[in-house]
């Protein structure tokens, strides 16, 4: 069973930074595709940011765009998402999840093509 620990949630203010962490118990974590979603309250998941399996290729929501970072690192089995700059709007439960297939090249945007996730960390942003 894999298991995927979120982590560096918290309440900050706008304009200020976190990064969030999420660690992964699994044998050839480097050859799986990560990504981070995130859901506010009444709403529904959505797609966040995403890192290939060999960090070759990252991918991100507009809104986030130039503002988040993701990145990875296979020797500690540890995907992070570096959130600069933000805003009221980021508020919400984030989680991060592994592609259900291994070398993935696209698709990364779609939550149904991943099928282990985090317990989810709440970052809110005040205003």
């Amino acid at each position: 069973q894999v298991q995927l620990l979120e982590s560096g949630g918290g309440l900050v203010q706008a304009g200020d930074s976190l990064r969030l962490s999420c660690a992964a118990s699994r044998r050839a974590f480097s050859s799986y595709g990560m990504g981070w979603f995130r859901q506010a309250q009444g709403k529904e998941r959505e797609f966040v940011a995403a890192i290939t399996w060999n960090a070759g290729n990252t991918y991100y929501a507009d809104s986030v765009k130039g503002r988040f970072t993701i990145s990875r690192d296979n020797t500690k089995n540890t995907v992070y998402l570096q959130m600069n700059n933000l805003k009221p709007e980021d508020t919400a439960v984030y989680y991060c999840a592994n592609r259900r297939t291994s070398f993935n090249t696209d698709g990364y945007g779609y939550s149904g093509n991943y099928n282990y996730w985090g317990q989810g960390t709440q970052v809110t942003v005040s205003s």
